[in-house]
């Protein structure tokens, strides 16, 4: 984590059990050469006390919304200015709830409304909690105005259930900060192409052969993408997902829709294919509804292989270009010849014959598999396809520098 130091970051420490974890954020981001000031709400004050904080951040400790020593000073003003980024961490609902309503009744909440800097939560709660149409609703609310959430994780929790709504590890809380400030000091922007979803291949105005594609990862690695500073083309077949307005989406339904759109976006640093794209497409097109009474020939034809055309274009060939294999069975030897056949540099395997990680679910468990022989595989297990995202992209960023 090179890009930390003589940073200056906000840390704000809301009361729940994962506020002892703050202390470790504290550690590493010091560690790393960055500077800290730090808020503790009431609350927090239950769990961890201002001189442990004071201690490792070495600095003051804020607290309250009028302070008597600082009366000329006004501390939300003061410090919202001061900050390059803000981290919350822990979350809470509590808090999670007043900024989507823009309530401001203590320190924290009034340095977050005054505030104009990037904004990071790391929720942490019960389950429950963490599920409740109202929380979605709020952290709907706060990533429309571009407010970042890392995690929250799946795991045991301190009231004895298990479930998603543990505050994420502190080191990959640390890893997001640095990442951001990775991006605003790179002066080169990277681009990236995603496709993602099946395609629809016509038989009748009412019928069609596809490939089986919720589109899911695809769009967790765009949204990943665009997080970590790439300009990020996505394009996607017929899906009911919804991808944030600053990344640029286009629609398509047919295999040669999709190869098109690629053509015409293929001057980018890197391309994720992970479209289900149709193998076959109807030769000819009935153009009105086949009726169960009529008889019926149909053949066949390829469609592109875009995976295939894009690893081996002469001049416009990305600088890494990186294919899906789902397979049901000899997942990793169907992912070498996939690797061998198309020429990619990394082929990403997962086994959709599991249904915990198939293609509606919202969590994965890929193995990449990468043309560099240097390179060993890596297995990213079991977690939130958004995780597996944000994984997925901090080794392109680690290949393309």
């Amino acid at each position: 984590m090179k890009n930390l130091l003589n940073k200056k970051i906000l840390l704000v420490i809301c009361g729940g059990i994962s506020a002892y974890k703050s202390l470790e954020i504290i550690r590493f981001l010091k560690k790393n050469g960055a500077e800290i000031k730090t808020i503790l709400t009431s609350s927090a004050k239950e769990f961890i006390t201002p001189l442990s904080v004071a201690s490792l951040s070495q600095g003051k400790v804020y607290s309250d919304l009028f302070n008597v020593e600082n009366e000329t000073e006004m501390d939300h003003i003061a410090l919202s200015r001061w900050a390059d980024v803000i981290l919350v961490a822990p979350a809470t609902a509590n808090t999670i709830s007043k900024l989507a309503q823009g309530t401001t009744d203590d320190l924290a909440s009034t340095v977050l409304l005054a505030s104009d800097k990037h904004v990071y939560l790391a929720p942490a709660m019960n389950v429950r909690m963490w599920e409740h149409p109202s929380t979605k609703k709020n952290l709907d609310i706060l990533q429309n105005i571009d407010y970042r959430i890392i995690g929250p994780e799946i795991g045991d929790m301190a009231c004895g259930e298990y479930g998603e709504g543990k505050m994420s590890d502190p080191l990959i809380i640390v890893k997001e900060i640095d990442n951001y400030f990775f991006k605003q000091k790179n002066n080169k922007k990277f681009k990236a192409l995603v496709t993602a979803g099946p395609t629809n291949e016509h038989i009748d105005p009412v019928r069609f052969i596809t490939n089986k594609s919720s589109g899911k990862q695809g769009y967790e690695i765009a949204k990943s993408l665009f997080k970590k500073g790439f300009d990020t083309t996505l394009i996607s077949g017929p899906t009911n997902l919804k991808i944030r307005e600053d990344i640029k989406l286009i629609k398509v339904e047919t295999a040669d829709d999709m190869l098109i759109a690629t053509q015409q976006n293929l001057d980018v640093d890197v391309a994720i294919l992970s479209a289900a794209v149709a193998d076959f497409k109807i030769n000819k097109k009935y153009e009105k509804k086949i009726q169960k009474k009529d008889a019926i020939n149909l053949t066949f034809e390829k469609t592109v292989d875009i995976l295939n055309y894009v690893s081996n274009h002469n001049y416009m060939r990305p600088n890494l270009v990186i294919g899906f294999a789902a397979e049901t069975d000899n997942v990793e030897n169907n992912a070498k010849k996939k690797l061998n056949n198309k020429n990619c540099d990394w082929i990403i395997s997962n086994d959709v014959s599991n249904k915990e990680i198939g293609f509606n679910s919202d969590f994965n468990e890929v193995i990449i598999h990468y043309k560099d022989k240097n390179m060993k595989k890596e297995k990213l297990t079991y977690k939130k396809k958004s995780e597996i995202s944000d994984e997925i992209v901090d080794r392109i960023i680690d290949q393309l520098n």
